[in-house]
């Protein structure tokens, strides 16, 4: 039979003894193969890194990722649910130093590699206990006992293979790039990396004097945002298409482009000297700034490119061939000489007059120096966009470092037009972030000069012949002696010696590892060991039916799978995306450690339950938009929407309990139902579809939002007009059709909130089905989603309902307006602007307490309108005359001047002998009423409510008192709510007579057996 139900808001407790049932009987995994051989759905998860702590955000993630493989599981499909662990790369790196103490490549290099590696296999999992609780606590279920893991050398094995591809298409190279490079970590980041760590900071520019060689007090200005690359200087660059001039200013001679001038000399009392083309300066000579180092080249030259801009500085750009991409383009096509003078941990080096210095501590020394030395013109503060690493937070240097590639550029066609093959939602990710990225693809910088990560499978020979390795088998096949190899990681695998195929001698592999971002990329495939196994099923579970993460994974996950999946597969390795907005705190700023606004997911699953947290995201704003996280919000979407369906749940079981209802014995298709039954199990089936076809389109929100609305109208509406009904003995006529339309609703409902609220949906349908109806199937999960039932819907019906809630409503506001409880009755409510049959028309009088409801189209008796003179728009015609234009319109009949308006014509009147003209725009409008009654009006409905009160009408009021009264007395002394009682009252004749008058009605609503003017017996 049923349970009790406690109306408390306690549902933390309560979603542990569902977690428990869950993990009693096995529920998670029956789950996973209840649809083995149908047809299929697959998801793709995300990676995390276990070895950070799970945020608030990852709820949001895990709720979203959940509710769809859990609806599609409901609707018949075989959905495939693997977690992963992204395990390799920085992130790891970095904690395993801090934990020992070490700092950058040279200390893990002198603390030995292979003990590091083994470090970091361990700390992967560091957090690993917090994932899994939150997960499930969350109720987000995917296979985490058989997950692929990055680092296990079968997921190694499948990325080789895929890099072997690559190669094979000529998608791999070795350029000596500026590449963004992180000092700190010791290697190069890919673009997508980049666009992850982009900060706004305040740094100082610098404008310079370059002294000219044989020109007395001449110098050419110019500007750079990075004072510590001055060093390195070996050119300067001008546009050979603008036009430079000489200008004096202060006493100097300066060389700059003319566009600028009035901007970098303002104040200075600047005289144009001449004018001159950019290619006239080409091939002037400087003295530099410094000379740590003789350049093996002719240096320090003026040099041409249309790359420099008029936007700002003077028009002329320091050149540092070492740092810069277009510094770097320019020196190789005007065969300048190469010089570096920061070291690879983003230091000065020693022949420099800062030895050890990092080169952003180093930029105000550099800046003292050339003020000391009369060569800085200005160092003026300014704030910009700068990429900092991502996972350190170190500022990056653009610097010239060997590096492995995979030429993405190549398939730029390729990748843009499988994108836009994927539904994105919302849908201007597709050609927006995402396709703008795509749009300017880089090719991507593969390699990385770390430890902890998948080997790059190159191997070279002295002759610089390559051979990339596909396989563990290719691998011992080319081996030279016997290969020892615990696992394919460092530095094991750089001891495997290869014979070249091509000239036979010794091959050894390259030392890089590659972007960590390859690794989650290539899961679709890797996450089976394909090619090696399951070919049969990798294939039939690609591309994914849905993937979901945050908005960031733009340059991320979703684009390495992008990538990957184009250049193997030609297609896009996924068909829907959901791209979620950040969690942000209430006020809408960042959350973060620094700011001290970081929210524990495991404080709030204690404080309000994973389904409320679950509703919350589900319910707040489109998934894509940013969330600001309020503990307030939680909660009221906990009492609005869970409280109260758990209100109508605990009503429900308690009568079902008293009377011993028997859903086999009293089916629905078999009671005689009452018309708010047809509304509600209407409105049921309508819901079922709307749900049903948004959770098939992957529209969350709304179907949220559609149920919430179901629950408030069942909860106030149809359980509160018909609690009575459960009240009669037996199990018979009204009752059985409300217990058996009820049940069916709560049953029904229990399904639909399965995908989005796991915890209550499981917890209503073990009491109301699994404790009830043999060989139903022991979890709501198990379950089929619901089908709207065609015979039960009737639109006809729900729109007389919404007409009629509409009145109602307006009806309350009326009664509140004039201070009226709802327990007094009043003769008329008057409506205009809708209408409905006269079945609706007795549940609006029963409810309003109202003798009479009566449809007009016309309320001129009962309300008019107060007009006002638009000062904004009569203030520029009439002027002085407001005054009495305000008088007059108070004379005027409000509703004759409404219809005039509505009816789009003008209203004219003469004011002291001037005519005025108005327009609907010119006057404002305020409805009133009349005395003895209360208006209310919107949507365009009017109703009014009749405040006149005659002696019967406060009699009844009286009567309807006594049974609240009474009804409150039976709570308080707790009796049951079937128990029937015996009344005696002790008052003064008028309410005596209103008592007399309303027996009946009070004996019905308190089930008395009597009702006596007498005191009681214990006085």
């Amino acid at each position: 039979m049923y349970s009790k139900v406690t109306t408390d808001m306690h549902f933390n407790e309560r979603e542990k003894e569902v977690l428990k049932f869950w993990q009693d009987n096995d529920i998670v995994n029956k789950s996973f193969h209840l649809r083995d051989g149908a047809d299929n759905f697959t998801f793709f998860d995300g990676p995390p890194t276990a070895n950070g702590k799970p945020h608030i955000g990852h709820v949001l993630t895990r709720a979203i990722k959940d509710l769809i493989p859990r609806y599609q599981t409901m609707k018949g499909k075989s959905v495939l649910r693997i977690a992963g662990w992204d395990t390799h790369g920085l992130p790891v790196e970095l904690e395993v130093e801090k934990k020992l103490g070490l700092d950058g490549k040279p200390q893990i290099e002198s603390y030995g590699i292979e003990p590091f590696i083994k470090e970091c296999k361990e700390s992967v999992w560091k957090y690993l206990h917090l994932w899994e609780d939150m997960s499930n606590r969350v109720g987000f279920w995917v296979d985490m006992k058989h997950p692929y893991v990055t680092y296990h050398d079968d997921y190694i094995e499948s990325v080789w293979w895929s890099l072997k591809q690559l190669a094979e298409k000529n998608m791999i190279y070795k350029g000596h790039k500026i590449v963004p490079y992180c000092p700190r970590c010791g290697t190069a980041l890919s673009s997508h990396e980049v666009a992850q760590g982009y900060k706004n900071v305040k740094e100082k520019s610098a404008f310079v004097r370059f002294k000219v060689v044989g020109e007395e007090n001449t110098y050419l200005l110019a500007w750079t945002t990075t004072p510590w690359t001055l060093p390195s200087n070996l050119a300067l660059c001008v546009n050979p298409h603008e036009t430079y001039c000489h200008v004096r200013a202060e006493g100097r001679v300066y060389i700059m482009a003319k566009a600028l001038v009035e901007t970098v000399l303002e104040g200075k009392e600047p005289e144009i000297l001449d004018e001159m083309p950019g290619t006239a300066l080409h091939g002037l000579e400087y003295e530099p700034l410094y000379r740590f180092v003789e350049p093996d080249k002719k240096a320090w030259f003026v040099i041409c490119d249309d790359y420099v801009t008029m936007t700002d500085g003077t028009g002329i750009v320091h050149i540092a061939p070492a740092f810069g991409e277009d510094d770097n383009r320019v020196s190789r096509e005007n065969g300048l000489p190469f010089v570096n003078l920061v070291d690879a941990q983003g230091k000065m080096v020693a022949e420099t007059a800062w030895p050890g210095v990092f080169v952003k501590d180093a930029d105000p020394l550099i800046l003292e120096d050339l003020k000391q030395r009369g060569l800085l013109f200005a160092a003026v503060p300014f704030t910009h966009d700068y990429p900092f690493c991502w996972r350190c937070d170190t500022p990056l240097l653009y610097y010239a470092r060997p590096t492995w590639f995979i030429r993405m550029t190549a398939v730029r066609d390729q990748l843009v037009a499988n994108n836009r093959s994927v539904n994105w939602m919302p849908d201007n990710i597709k050609e927006g972030r995402m396709g703008n990225f795509l749009e300017n693809v880089v090719d991507w910088g593969l390699s990385r000069e770390r430890y902890w990560g998948t080997p790059l499978p190159i191997w070279l020979c002295e002759d610089g012949h390559m051979h990339v390795i596909g396989s563990k088998q290719e691998l011992l096949d080319m081996a030279i002696g016997e290969v020892n190899l615990p696992e394919l990681h460092r530095p094991y695998i750089d001891q495997v010696v290869l014979r070249c195929p091509h000239c036979g001698k010794p091959m050894h592999r390259v030392k890089e590892v590659i972007d960590c971002w390859y690794d989650s990329g290539s899961m679709p495939f890797a996450q089976w060991h394909y090619p090696f196994e399951n070919k049969d099923k990798f294939e039939s579970r690609f591309p994914a039916d849905f993937i979901s993460e945050a908005i960031d994974q733009t340059r991320g996950w979703f684009y390495t799978l992008e990538a990957i999946s184009t250049v193997l597969f030609d297609r896009a390795p996924f068909e829907n995306c959901i791209v979620m907005g950040h969690v942000q705190d209430a006020e809408g700023h960042k959350m973060s450690k620094h700011l001290g606004n970081v929210v524990d997911p495991f404080v709030m699953l204690d404080k309000f339950g994973a389904d409320a947290l679950r509703w919350y995201f589900y319910t707040t704003t489109a998934p894509w938009l940013p969330k600001r996280f309020s503990e307030a919000a939680v909660q009221e979407g906990q009492r609005k929407f869970l409280g109260t369906l758990q209100n109508v749940y605990a009503f429900f079981a308690m009568y079902a309990q008293i009377d011993g209802f028997d859903p086999v014995a009293h089916p629905l298709d078999k009671v005689q139902l009452s018309l708010m039954d047809k509304w509600i199990l209407s409105k049921l089936n309508s819901l079922v579809a709307k749900v049903d076809a948004d959770l098939t389109a992957y529209r969350i929100t709304e179907p949220a939002g559609a149920i919430q609305d179901f629950v408030d109208e069942l909860s106030n509406w149809y359980v509160r007009r018909g609690r009575e009904r459960f009240w009669g003995k037996g199990m018979a006529g009204d009752k059985e059709a409300a217990f058996a339309t009820l049940y069916h609703v709560l049953v029904t409902l229990s399904k639909v909130i399965a995908p989005f609220v796991p915890f209550m949906a499981e917890e209503i349908y073990q009491n109301l089905v699994v404790n009830n109806v043999p060989g139903a199937p022991e979890s709501v999960h198990l379950c089929d989603f619901p089908t709207c039932e065609e015979q039960y819907v009737d639109k006809h019906m729900e729109e007389q309902m919404e007409a009629l809630l509409e009145v109602v409503q307006l009806g309350r506001a009326c009664r509140n307006a004039a201070n009226m409880k709802v327990r007094q009755p009043v003769a008329a409510l008057y409506v205009k602007g809708a209408s409905f049959e006269s079945d609706y028309s007795d549940l609006c009088k029963d409810e309003l307490n109202v003798k009479q409801v009566i449809f007009t189209e016309d309320a001129r008796a009962f309300t008019s309108y107060k007009l006002k003179p638009q000062m904004r728009t009569l203030g520029p015609k009439y002027g002085k005359l407001l005054g009495k234009i305000g008088q007059h319109l108070q004379t005027m009949d409000g509703n004759e001047v409404v219809d005039a308006f509505n009816a789009g014509q003008t209203v004219t009147f003469d004011v002291e002998g001037t005519q005025v003209v108005l327009e609907a725009g010119d006057v404002l409008t305020e409805p009133t009423q009349k005395p003895g009654f209360m208006a209310q009006q919107d949507k365009g409905v009017t109703v009014v409510l009749d405040t006149n009160l005659t002696d019967a009408l406060v009699a009844e009021g009286y009567a309807r008192e006594v049974v609240s009264k009474v009804q409150t007395m039976r709570k308080e002394a707790d009796f049951d709510v079937t128990d029937r009682i015996e009344v005696r009252y002790v008052c003064g004749d008028k309410l005596a007579n209103a008592i007399e008058q309303g027996r009946d009605m009070i004996m019905n609503g308190v089930l008395a057996v009597s009702l006596n003017r007498a005191a009681a017996e214990d006085g």
